[in-house]
């Protein structure tokens, strides 16, 4: 197995930014989170490295996690934030971050907080997603639940260059009736018919109810049906932290996701656990170290 890699991981200081969706109603969520809070999980698990997703639509969010990916050898990268309808705007980041060999590996914007569920395919930020694909930057998509899948088909028809990284599978229905597993795997098919398509193992949660109300036989048929879709060289695993302290902690869902892979080839669980990751956000910081 070659290094592992936790390909999705949030920290958060709400002295250093502002976060809308996170108030006193986020209950145990509603406090700052740092890297090394991870740092003995990660490390009796063989995580070698992180990558630090976005979790404000801000730039002082990203440069709390840009701060972080420098101070810390076992961060890869940053899944930053741009205004995607700012098409100058991105552009100008993308340079400026890659001039200054900032460790930005991906761009993500919470378009699951957005009213307009269409916004992503609206001419608003035609320019900004351009600029991405130009930059060959990959796009971390975010859902409110499995619906927004079927907007990737004609998102990936007009910028064909672009690569997409699905955030957890797309929300996909656990605990829903066999009606919405089928829906949800028409559009994820739907959706794979781009090789640039990728998704992450990561927030398999309840759809409804507690976010911890879940047995590994819950994921497993989405987990296999990402698997027979994508195949392991376009899955990506990652622990969803901290949300997944709702969820029963990093440690049982890390184990978990872990479980429903363990049948594949050495090579194939290779990809799943770090080697997609390290194709997919450009192998940046692939010798930054690790937590030995």
């Amino acid at each position: 197995m070659n290094r592992i890699v936790d390909a999705h991981h949030h920290i958060w200081d709400l002295t250093a930014a502002h976060y809308p969706w996170l108030g006193p109603e986020a209950g145990p969520l509603y406090r700052s989170f740092e890297l090394d809070e991870t740092a003995g999980a990660r490390q009796s698990h063989g995580i070698d490295a992180v990558i630090l997703v976005q979790a404000a639509d801000n730039d002082e969010d990203t440069a709390h996690l840009l701060s972080a990916a420098r101070a810390k050898p076992d961060v890869a990268g940053v899944v930053a934030w741009t205004p995607l309808d700012d098409g100058e705007g991105t552009r100008r980041r993308l340079s400026e971050w890659a001039h200054q060999d900032a460790p930005v590996v991906g761009i993500r914007s919470l378009l699951h907080e957005r009213q307009d569920t269409r916004w992503i395919l609206s001419p608003a930020v035609e320019k900004g997603v351009r600029a991405i694909a130009d930059a060959g930057v990959p796009l971390d998509y975010v859902t409110a639940d499995h619906n927004a899948l079927a907007h990737l088909p004609e998102l990936t028809a007009r910028h064909p260059d672009l690569v997409v990284v699905v955030d957890h599978l797309g929300k996909p229905p656990i605990g829903g009736d066999r009606e919405s597993f089928a829906d949800w795997r028409r559009l994820l098919l739907a959706a794979a018919r781009s090789p640039r398509v990728h998704a992450k193992l990561s927030g398999l949660y309840p759809a409804d109810g507690p976010l911890d109300s879940w047995q590994v036989k819950d994921i497993r048929p989405f987990v296999d049906t990402a698997i027979e879709i994508l195949g392991p060289s376009r899955l990506l695993m990652g622990s969803d932290w901290p949300i997944s302290e709702l969820a029963g902690g990093y440690e049982r869902t890390w184990d978990a996701l872990a479980s429903t892979v363990a049948s594949l080839s050495e090579s194939e669980r290779r990809d799943v656990m770090g080697g997609t990751a390290d194709r997919v956000y450009g192998r940046r910081g692939a010798e930054r170290g690790s937590l030995d």
